[in-house]
């Protein structure tokens, strides 16, 4: 019995970090023309993340990153407290959280 139970734990904790989520994301403050939209490739590709980013004409940045919970929860407090390190992030904003059962997007790229 003991063993059935251990067995189902660490069958969940394994499910749990396996599982794929997506959020869409808007940064205000001072994110353009600080090379905020490379230096997010670079983190959303180093974590092993799937995603675009993108300017607007509002003077925020837009995107959406698909992954892992757990590197997606990562992302999501770059994106917050660190961004590129000329920048001043004042607000980010997350929406349309969701599980996801297969990536949809292939790799991370910056969209014009």
């Amino acid at each position: 019995m003991f063993l059935s139970v251990c067995l189902f734990c660490i069958f969940n904790v394994v499910m749990s970090e396996n599982k794929l989520a997506s959020v869409d994301f808007e940064i205000f403050g001072n994110v353009q023309g600080v090379c905020f939209r490379m230096y997010t490739e670079d983190e959303g590709r180093s974590l092993g993340l799937s995603g675009w980013v993108k300017n607007t004409r509002q003077g925020t940045v837009i995107g959406q990153i698909q992954g892992p919970q757990d590197k997606v929860d990562t992302m999501k407090n770059w994106l917050k407290n660190i961004g590129s390190p000329s920048s001043r992030i004042d607000r980010a904003v997350f929406s349309n959280q969701r599980d996801i059962s297969k990536l949809e997007i292939r790799g991370f790229s910056t969209r014009y």
